[in-house]
C-alpha cells in the first residue's frame, strides 16, 4: 500500500495472504466502528447497500477530505475561474491521485470501481464536475501508460504524478476531427532521438496547470497504413510551456469554470523519443484502455452531481412553506424529484456494473473488451441523462431560488451538460449500441 495513504484509510487495510493487493477489512463491525461520519439514512441520499468495503471506505475517507471544501469554496472558484489547487494538494497528500495505479509506484493498487466511487464522492460533496475534473485525467489517462509502459518509463513518469508534484492533461481531441479519432492530424515526426510535434488539440482540461501530457499523435500518414486503427502513437510528454513550439489559448465556457479548458497549438515542439508508450502505430489500441475507464469515472461524476442536486432540492422542498404547507407535500414537486432519484439509482447500478467488468477483465479472459465497451458506454449515457434530469428538476422545483447562485443547483445544471457531451456524445453511444449490440446497419 502506498505510504502516502492516510492513517485513517490504512487502519481499514489488511493484507490478504494470497495476494499483494491491499484489501479492506471485511469485518463490518470494524468498518462501522471507525466511520468518521454518519451514513445513516437521515444523512445520505444514495443507497449504499451492495457496495464493497473498499468502496465504502473510499467514500468515507474522500468525504472527510471534501468536507474541508464547502459550497462557498466552489461558488467562489466557479465565479472567479480559480483552479482548485487546494483540493488537488489534499488528495495528493493522502495518496489518492494514484488510487488505481500500481503499489510499487506509490499508488494504492485499487481498481476503477474504487476510483469511480472516489470521483462520485468528490462531485457529490458539492465540488461538482469541476472538483472531480481537477484530478480526472490523472486517474484514467494514466491507465494505458501503466499497462503498456516499460518499467523504466513507469518509474520515471508516474511517481511524481501520484505524489502531486506533477500534473497531467490528456491530448486527443482536435478541432477538425472531433469524434473521428482515427483521422487525427497532429503529427509526431521522428528525428533521431526525438520527435517533432505539430498540430492542434482542443478541449484540453487542466492544460494551464499541467506539466505532463498523455498525447495521441499521428506517426504514419493515413494513406500508408493497412488499417485505419494504425498509424497513431501514444506519448507521455513533458508539457513545458516555456519551450518553443507550444502555445495555449483558454476557452471561456458555460460550466466547470474552476478548471480550465484549452486549445493547444504545437509547432515543431520537441519531445524525447523515449516518451513513446508501447509500439509506434499502436496508440489507438493502447489508448482505448483509458477511454473505457474514463466513461466509468465520468458516469460516477455525473451521479454525484445528480445526487447533490436532489439533496438540495429535497431539503428546500421540506422547508419552503407556500399556502400553509411545505411545497414538497405537493405531488407536482414530489413526483418529479422521486422519478429523478429512481433514474439515478438505476444509472448507479449500470455504472458500478461497468466498473466491475472493467476491473475483472484485466484477469478474466471470459470478459471481452466488447462487453466492457458496451457496459462503459451505456453507463456513461444513463448516468449523464439521470444527472441532467435531477439537476433540471431540482432547479425547477426550487423556483426563483433555483436560479440563484447561492443555492448552487444552477451551477450543477450548468455542469451536467459535460457528461452528456463528452468524451463521446449521446448520439454516438446510441450508434455504437445500435451497430455493435443490435446488429443494425451503420448509420454514419
Amino acid at each position: 500500500m502506498s505510504r502516502r495513504l492516510s492513517a485513517q484509510l490504512r487502519s481499514f487495510l489488511i493484507q490478504r495472504p494470497s495476494t499483494t493487493r491491499p484489501v479492506l477489512c471485511t469485518s463490518r463491525v470494524l468498518v462501522s466502528s471507525q466511520r468518521s461520519f454518519s451514513v445513516s439514512r437521515a444523512q445520505r441520499l444514495m443507497e449504499t447497500s451492495g457496495f464493497t468495503d473498499e468502496q465504502l471506505t473510499v467514500r468515507e475517507a474522500i468525504s472527510k477530505i471534501c468536507s474541508n471544501f464547502p459550497d462557498e469554496y466552489w461558488l467562489e472558484h466557479d465565479q472567479q475561474e480559480k483552479y482548485p489547487h487546494e483540493l488537488h494538494a489534499a488528495l495528493a497528500k493522502d495518496g489518492w491521485i494514484g488510487i488505481a495505479l500500481p503499489e510499487e509506484l506509490g499508488g494504492a493498487g485499487l481498481g476503477i470501481s474504487e476510483a469511480t466511487m472516489m470521483l462520485q464522492t468528490i462531485s457529490e460533496s458539492g465540488a461538482g464536475m469541476a472538483g472531480a475534473q481537477s484530478i480526472h485525467a490523472n486517474v484514467y489517462a494514466t491507465q494505458p501508460v501503466a499497462k503498456f509502459g516499460t518499467k523504466k518509463q513507469l518509474q520515471r513518469m508516474l511517481p511524481r504524478l501520484i505524489s502531486g508534484e506533477a500534473r497531467a492533461c490528456f491530448g486527443v481531441t482536435e478541432p477538425n476531427t472531433g469524434l473521428e479519432t482515427l483521422k487525427l492530424r497532429t503529427i509526431a515526426k521522428k528525428d533521431g532521438d526525438s520527435y517533432s510535434i505539430s498540430g492542434q488539440k482542443i478541449w484540453i482540461s487542466s492544460a494551464q496547470v499541467a506539466t505532463k501530457m498523455i498525447l495521441l499523435a499521428r506517426t504514419t500518414p493515413p494513406e500508408e497504413v493497412k488499417k485505419p486503427s494504425e498509424g497513431l502513437s501514444l506519448f507521455f510528454i513533458d508539457f513545458d510551456k516555456s519551450q518553443p513550439g507550444l502555445e495555449l489559448k483558454r476557452i471561456k465556457k458555460m460550466g466547470g469554470r474552476a478548471v480550465d479548458a484549452n486549445e493547444v497549438f504545437f509547432d515543431n515542439y520537441r519531445i524525447s523519443a523515449d516518451s513513446l508508450i508501447g509500439s509506434e502505430g499502436q496508440g489507438f489500441k493502447i489508448v482505448l484502455h483509458g477511454m473505457n475507464a474514463e466513461r466509468c469515472l465520468l458516469a460516477g461524476e455525473a451521479l454525484g452531481l445528480g445526487y447533490a442536486a436532489l439533496k438540495r432540492a429535497s431539503a428546500y422542498a421540506k422547508d419552503r412553506i407556500v399556502f400553509g404547507r411545505p411545497i414538497g407535500q405537493n405531488q407536482a414537486i414530489q413526483h418529479p424529484l422521486a422519478e429523478a432519484y429512481m433514474h439515478l439509482e438505476a444509472a448507479k447500478l449500470a455504472t458500478y456494473h461497468a466498473a466491475r467488468l472493467y476491473d475483472q477483465s484485466t484477469h478474466d479472459p471470459n470478459i471481452t473488451q466488447h462487453a466492457v465497451g458496451v457496459a462503459c458506454n451505456s453507463a456513461k449515457y444513463l448516468a449523464a441523462e439521470a444527472a441532467f434530469k435531477a439537476c433540471e428538476r431540482s432547479v425547477l422545483s426550487m423556483g426563483g431560488m433555483g436560479y440563484a447562485a447561492e443555492y448552487h443547483v444552477e451551477r450543477y445544471l450548468r455542469e451536467c451538460f459535460v457528461p452528456r457531451i463528452a468524451p463521446v456524445s449521446r448520439e454516438m453511444i446510441m450508434n455504437f449500441v445500435g451497430e455493435k449490440v443490435l446488429g443494425l446497419p451503420r448509420s454514419y
